[in-house]
């Protein structure tokens, strides 16, 4: 009789929970989350398109107070005037000191070609700056004239 209680008492034996350890896991989804975050390319950025403004407002008149200053897809300055010519970006505040010593209050009027660097319109600005005009605002191209050259 003794056999067949060793049986029962073997076969009432409770089973151990098994438990389940997190510390491997957590491991493992950070080693995939530095991977993901260096291996990931920002390429959103290079990508942007950017649409220069348009405006669509009635034809305004001309101000006596501006000054024009016309920046080519080369990037080669000049200044609107009785006889546009062709300005080094050294002589630029010279020149715009020059335009605005004969108007009160002058406004740069900024018309730069869409081919432009970035940089070309900020030497202009930076042009107004030295030469002391505070007013600068940028041309853009009106609604009914946004497709045509």
């Amino acid at each position: 009789m003794s056999g067949r209680r060793a049986l029962a008492f073997r076969s009432r034996h409770e089973r151990d929970e098994p438990e389940i350890n997190f510390i491997p896991l957590i491991d493992l989804l950070l080693v995939i989350l530095i991977f993901l975050m260096v291996t990931t390319t920002y390429t959103k950025f290079t990508a942007l398109g950017v649409e220069l403004p348009s405006a669509s407002t009635s034809e305004t008149t001309a101000r006596a107070a501006e000054i024009v200053v016309m920046v080519s897809a080369d990037n080669r300055y000049m200044i609107d005037g009785p006889t546009p010519t062709v300005i080094p970006r050294e002589g630029l505040a010279r020149e715009i000191a020059r335009a605005a010593s004969a108007l009160q209050q002058p406004t740069l009027v900024i018309h730069a070609d869409a081919g432009a660097s970035h940089q070309s319109v900020v030497s202009v600005l930076e042009a107004a700056r030295e030469s002391g005009v505070a007013r600068v605002t940028f041309a853009a191209r009106s609604a009914a004239t946004a497709g045509k050259p």
